[in-house]
């Protein structure tokens, strides 16, 4: 009951109530003023318009929405007066249909408005044949004034309603962190047998990578709504929240270290299971947060967990710490690291409460700086026409496809209705064989349900504004699931799909739905399905550029995080950088991991080294989680530091994981770069690890510190090796035609 309610709450279904409510407004309007035909052509208008209105922030949402509306018309006069020559439609379709997907060129911008150019051509198809040149006008000029009045209620209602989802950006984040809390806090139990294989030196590579993953892409989202403009109290606050939701990402991530020792000691069951229930606890604090702000009430206050954390059992043999932390040392440890989560977590409430006033310095630094920019920049389309592009490849396969769908619809006996298995292809079709098999299946079982759903609908000869209510539901559903559940969204735009063909075309009789829509989508699945491995774009052609893209950022993220200017004074604008750089780091990572995962449902033969890949990603999240350790002592607890014991080791652990991940890395050990630094003695020290460590609750933390450097340094250099491998494979697979898959 409770995720309904989130759901309900939603941004996403907020935002598909206002897309449905302007469909009903527009459409209605329309209807009494100009009557049902002109309303059927507006409404066109509205539906072909509404795919690029997403919860968006203020600057540039006129910009997001005219492309689609503006695009569409030439295309939607154009089939019109082809509607009675065949031949030449599909010389108009299939140039049409390359153009039109090769705004995929930027990226999750440009997907819409693919797909709305497709409806226009789409919807145009199902209108009746118009008598001349002055009816297709006028059904033009129906379907202008519906996307421009659309356009206009859109960018107002986006406006009206702004406020509301920040609070909903915001929420959904903070339950989705509430998650990574808990699926972190299920890692916390104590096993005898050792680590899954495919799950190397890293517990969590699977679902934990996944869900940072997900989490990069819901955060720049977020970014880019909270960071807009914060000038008002209560925006300055959700920005505050934010800012606050990523130093907690770092300090759970930080809460990775260590956990596989301990969970090997049987010893350490009683400390781990009460460290399990504190995380599960802030992670129920976090989520009561965010549903009082999808609901509009003032938090509770969140209790300080620090006792509970201070007073967890840390059984171990101590006598180890001369060869290395005990046991006991590092469950103190671990249990401090997430004292910290729960500091961030007791100031998430106070911000939301109003007990606590922001850093209006710091939200202001970030206003600008970490929000995507809202200009239409022609370089994407530059950039396309090289062979291997990816936009450029899946613009002809999709042209291909529709092209092929459009010749099997010619010669079905049902023709007349041709456009319903090029729509199929349109919303199946996708740019990799995963998205595409998932779509696929998706699609084959709404159109069941939804196809059922019409014909019932149908064969109750509703009239016009009957009509116009059931389009408005179907129109809030698939908008508002799109994201969440496309299964239902599959359904409501059949509801949708069929009922606005069934208005284009003036009232035809219905019975022919069921059969021939449910075949339709049948054949438009196949082909697209088939016509993935037209021109594919295996993932092994692009991992290569992702490695190197999360070797670089990296080997950045890890130079800022290691400046020694932070352990004399915090200033903001290399604490700006080192952020961009922390951003880069996750965005890096997460397009590699979601790259991998897309490949597991390629051919076998085509697919990358996933096993070096898979020890890549283990690693890199293992570095960033020792940085985040490291970066957490030099700002939060720095006056626990020794500068003169950590000065030297902090430039060297930096020169060291900069030799192992910069372009030309180094071949030495990483041993003999410390004991060129002057100082062999600590260079000894560090690389054994042969030191002293007080208690992580003491004061001087300064051999932690030591010790979290040596790990981040020997960590990089097996980034290097996992990168060198991977790249090598990538050469040999390219190189070896016997690994091109034979056929589809």
């Amino acid at each position: 009951m409770r995720g309904m309610l989130r759901t309900a709450l939603s941004h996403d279904v907020a935002n598909g109530l206002s897309v449905a409510l302007g469909l009903l407004l527009i459409s209605g309007g329309i209807h009494f003023w100009l009557g049902t035909a002109a309303a059927a052509s507006a409404a066109t208008g509205v539906i072909v318009a509404s795919p690029p209105d997403r919860a968006a922030p203020r600057r540039g949402k006129l910009r997001q929405l005219l492309p689609a509306a503006l695009g569409s018309l030439p295309l939607f006069f154009a089939v019109q007066m082809l509607h009675t020559m065949p031949g030449r439609l599909g010389l108009l379709l299939v140039p049409a249909s390359f153009l039109a997907f090769l705004a995929m060129a930027w990226g999750k911008r440009g997907i819409p408005i693919a797909i709305a150019l497709m409806l226009a051509m789409v919807f145009s198809m199902a209108t009746r044949p118009p008598s001349g040149v002055a009816e297709a006008l006028a059904r033009t000029g129906h379907m202008a004034l519906g996307a421009g009045l659309y356009v206009v209620y859109a960018t107002l209602m986006n406006l009206a309603l702004n406020a509301r989802y920040r609070t909903q950006y915001m929420a959904d984040l903070l339950l989705s962190v509430a998650a990574l809390m808990r699926a972190q806090a299920r890692q916390f139990t104590a096993r005898d047998e050792s680590s899954d294989v495919r799950e190397v030196a890293a517990p969590m590579l699977g679902a934990m990578l996944r869900a940072q993953a997900a989490l990069a892409d819901q955060l720049q989202s977020t970014r880019d709504l909270v960071f807009e403009s914060p000038r008002t109290p209560a925006r300055q606050r959700l920005a505050a929240l934010l800012l606050t939701v990523l130093e907690m990402r770092d300090h759970l991530l930080a809460s990775e270290l260590d956990l596989e020792t301990l969970r090997g000691d049987p010893r350490h069951g009683p400390g781990l299971a009460a460290m399990r229930r504190v995380l599960e606890a802030m992670a129920d604090d976090v989520e009561g947060l965010a549903d009082a702000l999808l609901q509009m009430r003032r938090p509770a206050a969140i209790a300080d967990r620090r006792r509970e954390l201070a007073a967890v059992p840390a059984e171990g043999d101590e006598s180890a710490a001369m060869g290395g932390p005990s046991a006991g040392q590092l469950a103190r440890g671990m249990a401090n690291r997430l004292g910290h989560l729960n500091d961030e977590t007791v100031r998430l409430a106070r911000l939301a409460r109003s007990d606590e006033a922001p850093d209006l310095a710091v939200v202001r630094a970030h206003w600008q700086v970490f929000v995507s920019p809202t200009e239409w920049s022609i370089r994407p389309f530059l950039a396309l026409w090289r062979w291997d592009a990816p936009p450029l490849r899946h613009a002809i396969r999709a042209a291909l496809a529709l092209a092929a769908g459009y010749a099997v619809a010619v010669l079905m006996p049902w023709g007349s209705h041709d456009y319903w298995i090029l729509l199929t292809i349109v919303v199946v079709l996708r740019g990799s064989l995963a998205q595409t098999l998932e779509r696929r299946n998706q699609r084959v079982a709404g159109t069941l349900v939804g196809s059922l759903i019409a014909v019932a609908l149908l064969a109750t000869h509703p009239g016009p504004l009957e009509l116009l209510l059931a389009m408005t539901a179907a129109q809030a559903f698939a908008h508002g699931f799109a994201v969440r559940k496309y299964t239902l969204t599959a359904v409501a735009a059949t509801v949708l799909g069929l009922v606005q063909a069934h208005q284009l075309y003036a009232g035809a009789a219905p019975t022919f739905a069921l059969g021939e829509r449910i075949a339709d989508t049948l054949i438009g699945a196949v082909l697209a399905w088939a016509f993935c491995y037209v021109l594919p774009s295996w993932e092994r052609t692009q991992i290569p550029a992702l490695v190197r893209r999360t070797l670089a950022a990296q080997a950045r993220h890890a130079r800022l995080s290691l400046s020694l200017g932070q352990l004399r004074e915090v200033e903001m604008a290399p604490e700006l950088e080192w952020r961009l750089a922390r951003r880069e780091a996750f965005d890096a990572l997460s397009a590699l991991v979601q790259a991998t995962q897309r490949s597991l449902s390629e051919p076998r033969a085509v697919q990358p080294p996933l096993e070096p890949l898979q020890r890549l990603q283990a690693h890199s999240y293992q570095l960033l989680a020792q940085l985040s350790a490291v970066k957490s002592m030099l700002v939060l607890r720095r006056d626990r530091l020794t500068p003169a014991q950590v000065e030297g080791p902090l430039a060297r652990a930096g020169h060291r994981i900069d030799e192992a991940l910069g372009p030309q890395p180094a071949g030495g050990p990483a041993a003999a770069s410390l004991a060129d630094s002057g100082d062999a003695a600590a260079a000894a020290s560090l690389a054994a690890g042969v030191v002293q460590l007080p208690d992580p609750f003491e004061q001087d933390i300064s051999p932690w510190l030591l010790r979290r450097l040596d790990l981040a340094a020997g960590i990089a250099m097996q980034i290097k090796a996992d990168v060198a491998q991977i790249l090598r494979d990538a050469d040999d697979l390219a190189a070896s035609p016997s690994q091109q898959p034979r056929s589809a």
